[in-house]
């Protein structure tokens, strides 16, 4: 814990809040928050339930109608297949010279070209009687991965393009399993079959378990176990994968069909390409190391029924038994043609292109789409919206923040002091939530409290800490000590250590969280509700009158936190409201989420889910206000002014437009404390 040098007297004297134990933690309270929630999802495990097709597709954000249209040649082997609206795919198609006994979708892992990849296996399985379509599927260079003239990144094209298709409930596999699904012809004559290596091999086991016309398939270098997802590229976080979704569940749903797994060992992959000077924001770390030959008989080991699939030891892809299997035949031909194949250079950016727009087409129609989803709200009145929409709060909370079971150990308060102020004390507080996950903060308490008096909850942003807004000494300027201006203007004030912070340790929150549908907030959530359960039960608080007022990452969690925990009585999101769709899955600013380095942003399907203005139609009928600073960076006026258009608009038609403000103020990325002072005045005090 950091503490200034003239608050060591009191500090030292560690003298408890009364009702409350005393507190003796010791070293950085922000790690030890931060290492309580890693502690616990590295022993967090759920019961598995029986795997779908129709949630793998959801997760996998493979749910949209395939549109099946005759291929299109574009000279000598190339090909390119519609799959949807917007989205195509393209790739080598080889035929045999003797009518075909099978038609093979043969994809290669994301670091090989087509061309080498063609000459070598898929030449083997034409010359055998197999028709051959071969996929462009995108790989792992960053040469495409940016907007020119804007930003380029050293983002893998995979993880640029995960981090468009994520909060759009779509995401880079399943995009590429659709690909692959829409090459089959319809009505073949002969039987189907998938083969893949590497990233082509976790494509190929995906497309077969979503699609139980394939008959066979061969999967190389990839399957094994999914335990430690988070330490793969962040293009692979899937949510909600574990535990009914790894790879052999994904085996269950294929088997009896024939699995020929090939434990030849899979790509290694060191990390995201070298950042350059201007050429960053990837996220770091990430790699790939081929499984043992026993762990991948340690993944089979656990699929249930009787089924199994073949297994093929090998030292090397593609071997000529895991061939054979692949075509049922008991021997290849001796001599197979080897074909060559002319380079197309400008494919893979046409792919990349081709999905970024298609994530545009879906940003375009998400409006729609969360219109669909919301129809059943009951807007006839207050109490009408506010009943009807319960089933929303408790989806958005399960299915877009994760849900975890309420806090149930004891609270055990433990508190020491830390300012004595003439206008109020000051203490560090911790409250348990879940086993080795805490809450922790500085409360402000003014001196000489008349009854209960509201309180204030104020949010620290990223990479912050309590003391950045409740020193009374000091702090971050941003934050003009607002929790201590509070305080001295008659609130009591709590300001929590939200666990945004330490960097890439914090951002590993959510890698860990999000396989098992969960995220940061899902703690954060827990912290809060807790925080509620506590300040509720001082003497010296009126529970019905707790607001919340966030800056920054203390905006987003501003966002998040009232429109779930219906405790807070109030909420003032500063210097993050946003038409946040666009924010986190559009290119069209420099300040996009898909350029920057925060890879901890998304969230799935947000755009079918909730916008700003649907989760601020969850903290209505409660007050709501939107600090924005002109010469903030984090947005423009326009796309605030545009998303909070909507919220005003809705208050204003349930008769409530006096619960509603935007400020806005000539001033950068900051606490104004005007207007929203003044908010909480009026809403908390009733002046």
């Amino acid at each position: 814990m950091r503490l200034w040098p003239a608050l060591l007297p009191f500090a030292l004297s560690a003298q408890p809040l009364p009702g409350t134990l005393p507190l003796d933690w010791t070293g950085d309270s922000a790690g030890l928050v931060v290492s309580g929630i890693h502690r616990f999802l590295d022993s967090y495990r759920k019961p598995p339930s029986s795997p779908t097709r129709e949630r793998l597709a959801y997760i996998l954000g493979a749910t949209e109608p395939l549109q099946r249209r005759p291929m299109e040649r574009l000279g000598g082997h190339r090909v390119r297949w519609q799959v949807l609206d917007t989205l195509a795919g393209e790739g080598l198609l080889l035929q045999p010279k003797t009518k075909p006994r099978l038609f093979v979708v043969a994809i290669p892992d994301a670091g090989e070209s087509l061309e080498s990849f063609a000459a070598g296996m898929p030449s083997t399985l034409a010359a055998a009687g197999a028709t051959v379509l071969i996929p462009q599927i995108v790989d792992r260079a960053d040469t495409f991965s940016g907007v020119p003239g804007a930003r380029q990144t050293n983002m893998p094209h995979r993880e640029f393009l995960w981090r468009q298709l994520y909060p759009l409930g779509r995401h880079i596999i399943g995009v590429e399993v659709q690909k692959v699904l829409a090459a089959f012809p319809e009505n073949l004559a002969v039987p189907k079959a998938i083969a893949g290596y590497g990233e082509g091999g976790l494509i190929a086991l995906h497309a077969a378990a979503l699609d139980p016309s394939i008959e066979t398939v061969l999967v190389s270098g990839y399957f094994g176990p999914r335990d430690e997802l988070w330490k793969e590229p962040v293009y692979r976080d899937v949510w909600g994968l574990l535990p009914d979704y790894r790879d052999a569940s994904l085996a269950s749903l294929i088997l009896p069909r024939r699995l020929i797994v090939e434990t030849a060992p899979g790509p290694r992959v060191d990390g995201p390409p070298q950042e350059e000077k201007d050429k960053r924001g990837a996220a770091p770390h990430g790699s790939l190391a081929p499984f043992t030959p026993q762990q991948v008989e340690a993944e089979i080991a656990r699929i249930h029924g009787p089924a199994k699939p073949i297994v093929i030891p090998s030292r090397s892809p593609w071997s000529k038994p895991a061939i054979q299997a692949l075509l049922g035949l008991p021997s290849l031909p001796s001599k197979p043609v080897r074909l060559q194949f002319a380079a197309d250079p400008t494919r893979l950016q046409r792919q990349v292109r081709n999905i970024v727009d298609y994530a545009r087409r879906v940003i375009r129609q998400s409006p729609q789409a969360r219109a669909g989803f919301w129809a059943e709200a009951d807007r006839s009145s207050v109490a009408a919206w506010t009943a009807s929409t319960r089933q929303y709060r408790d989806r958005i909370w399960r299915d877009l923040i994760g849900r975890l079971p309420d806090p149930s150990i004891p609270i055990n308060p433990r508190t020491r002091l830390l300012y004595d102020e003439p206008a109020f004390r000051g203490y560090e507080v911790v409250l348990d939530v879940w086993n080795n996950v805490p809450a922790y903060g500085i409360l402000l308490v003014p001196r000489n409290p008349n009854g209960r008096l509201p309180a204030v909850v104020c949010q620290h942003g990223l990479e912050g800490r309590p003391t950045d807004v409740a020193n009374p000494h000091g702090g971050n300027p941003i934050y003009k000590q607002f929790a201590v201006r509070l305080a001295e203007q008659g609130f009591v004030t709590f300001s929590p250590q939200n666990p945004y912070v330490l960097a890439d340790r914090f951002r590993q929150i959510n890698r860990k969280a999000h396989p098992w549908a969960l995220s940061q907030f899902s703690f954060i959530a827990g912290q809060h509700q807790r925080i509620l359960e506590w300040l509720g039960s001082l003497p010296f608080v009126d529970a019905a009158r707790i607001g919340f007022y966030g800056l920054s990452y203390g905006g987003f969690t501003a966002q998040r936190i009232p429109a779930l925990l219906t405790g807070y009585a109030l909420s003032i999101n500063s210097g993050n409201f946003n038409e946040w769709v666009w924010k986190v899955a559009s290119l069209d600013a420099p300040f996009v989420y898909p350029l920057t380095g925060e890879y901890d942003i998304p969230e799935f399907n947000l755009a079918h889910l909730a916008n700003y203005a649907e989760l601020s139609t969850l903290i209505f009928p409660r007050p709501f206000m939107v600090e924005r600073g002109h010469r903030d960076g984090v947005g423009w006026d326009e796309w605030v002014a545009f998303e909070y258009a909507k919220v005003y608009r809705f208050y204003s038609q349930m008769g409530l437009k006096n619960k509603t403000i935007i400020e806005y103020f000539d001033g950068p990325h900051e606490i104004h404390g005007v207007g929203t002072y003044e908010f909480l005045k009026k809403h908390l005090m009733g002046r």
